[in-house]
């Protein structure tokens, strides 16, 4: 099963996260085989840069210059050999039994020589080897850590710009282990049991980890979402004083967590809400979500910044959680960290860019919008909010951390970015246990009339 996972992943561009649960659930796995499963296919994933260079080193040849299927065969293999406790001798004869199913007994020799190679070194002997081929301290880093160079680099800026950059270790080993399984209690429609989660109050963790009761129960009321994505759902609705009669608008909906979330905040508050989602598949998504919540919330599917230009001055909140790289959310989806590079983020900025200016121009005075992406990097988060700024003076930044500290129940940390009283804030993996969900709150004036525009 792991194996036809990261085939999946490497041939389809596929997510892991997707694709395990409902094979898990098809074979009606027990609860130790389901574990074993997630485990391989996670762990393959996670560590793929470190697994492939040391089957570079046993083969003596380059990694991609090996039958993409023997590959993933080797990685599965090499995990279980350097990482888990599964019995050498299993995982060769497994694995190498694997890839003469898969690609013939001639692949399968090969793999048998290359495995017997690398099980007769230690994890940390093979890890010495290739961090002394390494050309740089970054690379050393990357092959021990198990991230690009790129990410790696854009990591540190991000926590340098808090002044956190010795955070760096504690935010890569984060983002190598599984996160607990967080639900979200919809407002006014279910409860969050115990354990509670310590910062957003619909929060709360899976008692015995596995949440398919709770959610079975629910009907739709409590779903699986992240902490990190209710706080900052959570924000916007409490960045100002609610009034009854507020137009909302999640421009970015897709798959839906954070719109059932709002609708459940604008039923108790007499708001009304609206969404939208470019992609149909994933407007599909939104609209399931929404069946747990009572009322009528319109879906639309279009690209955002039209739907924003056609609707100036329409909407009190909006929230933009915008198309992004996702490297906040490298433990959730591992393979990210390998199927992304930096012109991913070259890319995306304009659309960030078009997205939020958008919104700003649907706000009615007065009126506050979200920008959200779950990515600390830089080129999307302060930067594109630095941008849009520039071209739309009369915005004003809230203090994104003071809001947050307003609607979590204990003391969270939130470095300072050096600006007083106003500023974005940034959550992480290791210091808040959320996916690296990054907060901006920008402000439409009351009277906006005399305020000149630029570009």
């Amino acid at each position: 099963m792991a194996y036809d996972v990261l085939r999946a992943v490497s041939d389809s561009d596929a997510y892991a996260n997707l694709l395990l649960p409902t094979a898990i659930a098809e074979a009606s796995l027990n609860p130790q085989d389901a574990a074993l499963a997630t485990e391989l296919t996670y762990g393959t994933l996670r560590r793929r840069g470190t697994y492939d260079a040391i089957i570079a080193a046993a083969a003596d040849r380059p990694a991609d210059a090996i039958d993409p299927a023997v590959l993933d065969a080797l990685r599965l293999a090499v995990h279980q050999l350097l990482a888990t406790r599964v019995a050498s001798h299993a995982a060769v004869n497994e694995s190498v039994n694997l890839v003469a199913l898969t690609a013939g007994r001639g692949a399968s020799s090969f793999a048998n020589a290359v495995l017997r190679r690398v099980a007769r070194e230690s994890p940390g002997d093979w890890l010495a080897r290739i961090e002394a081929a390494a050309r740089s301290d970054d690379e050393r880093l990357a092959l021990r850590a198990a991230h690009p160079v790129w990410i790696i680099r854009a990591l540190r800026r991000a926590l340098a710009a808090e002044g956190r950059v010795e955070e760096l270790d504690a935010l890569l080993e984060a983002d190598n282990v599984s996160p607990e399984v967080t639900l979200v209690a919809l407002p006014g429609l279910a409860e969050p049991q115990e354990p509670r989660r310590p910062y957003a109050v619909t929060a709360f963790a899976s008692p015995g980890g596995d949440p398919r009761l709770a959610l079975s129960a629910s009907d739709g009321a409590v779903r699986v979402q992240d902490e990190g994505s209710q706080l900052v759902a959570l924000a916007l609705t409490a960045a100002t004083p609610l009034r009854a009669g507020e137009r909302w608008l999640d421009l970015c909906a897709g798959p839906g967590g954070k719109t059932a979330l709002l609708a459940a905040v604008a039923r108790q508050n007499d708001a009304f809400l609206e969404a939208n989602e470019v992609v149909p598949t994933r407007a599909r998504l939104v609209r399931n979500a929404l069946r747990a919540v009572p009322g009528e919330v319109t879906v639309h599917e279009r690209d955002g910044r039209e739907l924003a230009a056609e609707r100036p001055e329409a909407f009190d909140r909006i929230l933009v959680d915008a198309p992004c790289t996702g490297l906040g959310a490298l433990r959730r989806r591992p393979e990210a960290r390998w199927r992304k590079s930096p012109a991913d983020v070259s890319e995306l900025v304009p659309l960030q860019v078009g997205l939020l200016t958008a919104a700003v121009d649907a706000l009615a005075p007065g009126g506050v919008v979200a920008y959200v992406t779950c990515s600390p990097h830089l080129a999307e988060t302060t930067a594109v909010v630095e941008e849009v700024r520039r071209v739309r003076p009369e915005l004003v930044e809230l203090d994104a951390r003071a809001v947050l500290h307003g609607v979590a129940q204990s003391p969270i940390d939130l470095a300072d970015d050096g600006r007083a009283q106003t500023g974005s804030a940034q959550l992480w993996p290791h210091r808040h246990g959320t996916d690296a969900m990054f907060l901006a709150l920008l402000q439409r004036p009351l009277d906006t009339t005399d305020a000149p525009k630029e570009g």
